[in-house]
């Protein structure tokens, strides 16, 4: 954990902003504001904060395209998504995007500072946030979510277990059989046709053209690869 924790909070209201800052800053964090959404990804652009703190709704735009925008460059710090509106699709919509947790307003200085905290403590855990990118594709292994150029991916199963493994090693070529013991293990009943039914699946989901893919190759006689960087 470095020496000084620094919390970006993006907030619009101004009396809410100066108080969420003085409530962070009493805890000994270092604590920078943004009053919208392009100049909170701004913010994390050139200061790289260990923590956002987020208002969903914002003059600009929302704290979902922030989330998201923050992700699409690649910086998977945590994020503390703040709004006004309790409903489930709000909240889900956020974690989809990739915010890490999410309070609702009116909130206590001492919910908000245990959430801070909470959310600091497991940023620098062992394996937190292991995040994988390659070809515009960004995997998180621990939580399970991947992304597309900052857009995330519906993947179930089999099918994030099977982009991670492709993914990790680009340009590597697996055979069905290697595919079949890394994904689905050893004790798998079942024959190598389920990968080919997977990679079909996964090229629906990643690939502009199916048909023609260029993430997902299939090297003629062995089996697949994800596309190496020189491809």
């Amino acid at each position: 954990m470095p020496a000084t924790v620094t919390v970006l909070l993006v907030e619009d209201d101004v009396s809410l902003r100066e108080t969420v800052q003085l409530y962070i800053e009493r805890e000994g964090l270092a604590c920078l504001t943004a009053s919208n959404g392009a100049e909170g990804v701004a913010q994390v652009q050139c200061f790289r904060p260990d923590l956002v703190v987020l208002d969903l709704i914002l003059p600009d735009i929302s704290g979902f395209q922030v989330c998201q925008e923050v992700r699409a460059l690649g910086y998977f710090v945590p994020i503390l998504m703040l709004t006004a509106r309790a409903e489930e699709s709000d909240r889900v919509q956020g974690l989809v995007l990739g915010a890490d947790d999410y309070l609702t307003k009116p909130f206590s200085a001492k919910e908000l500072i245990a959430r801070v905290k909470a959310l600091i403590r497991r940023a620098y855990s062992p394996g937190y946030r292991e995040v994988r990118q390659t070809q515009g594709i960004a995997i998180d292994p621990n939580q399970r979510h991947a992304f597309l150029n900052g857009e995330p991916l519906d993947l179930r199963g089999k099918e994030f277990d099977l982009l991670a493994r492709l993914a990790d090693r680009p340009g590597r070529a697996y055979t069905r059989e290697q595919l079949l013991e890394h994904v689905w293990g050893l004790d798998f009943v079942g024959d190598t046709r389920v990968v080919d039914v997977y990679i079909r699946k996964l090229r629906e989901k990643i690939e502009l053209d199916s048909s023609r893919p260029d993430y997902i190759q299939t090297v003629w006689g062995v089996g697949y690869r994800f596309r190496g960087t020189e491809g």
